[in-house]
């Protein structure tokens, strides 16, 4: 079972992966630049690899524990975009963060 596990969490870093790189895409001057980007190219990939191991994940995961879980992407996108990407992080982001570190911590207890 661990590595079903194992797997889920790797889709979820892969996944955040590709969202760095789609929004370090997104400084294009059109979109039709953006989509052929490179940055914003294997973003996608990424993305699809996500796919794959989430669908293996999922093999032997609840579906009601294992998408809750993915929750912990929401953490990762504040945090990135905060450090890599100079956007704010006020005192609700950070509420909203533990709160949701709060529900996943125990959703994965259950």
């Amino acid at each position: 079972m661990t590595i079903y596990w194992t797997t889920l969490f790797a889709a979820i870093a892969t996944s955040m992966a590709g969202q760095t790189l789609l929004k370090a895409g997104a400084g294009e001057i059109d979109f039709v630049a953006q989509l052929f980007d490179r940055r914003t190219l294997f973003g996608l990939f990424l993305y699809g690899g996500a796919a794959v191991l989430y669908i293996v994940a999922l093999r032997r995961i609840p579906m009601s524990r294992a998408l809750p879980c993915t929750a912990v992407s929401y953490v990762a996108a504040a945090l990135i975009g905060h450090y890599a990407f100079g956007e704010s992080l006020g005192a609700a982001h950070i509420a909203a963060i533990a709160l949701i570190c709060g529900g996943v911590m125990l959703l994965a207890l259950a």
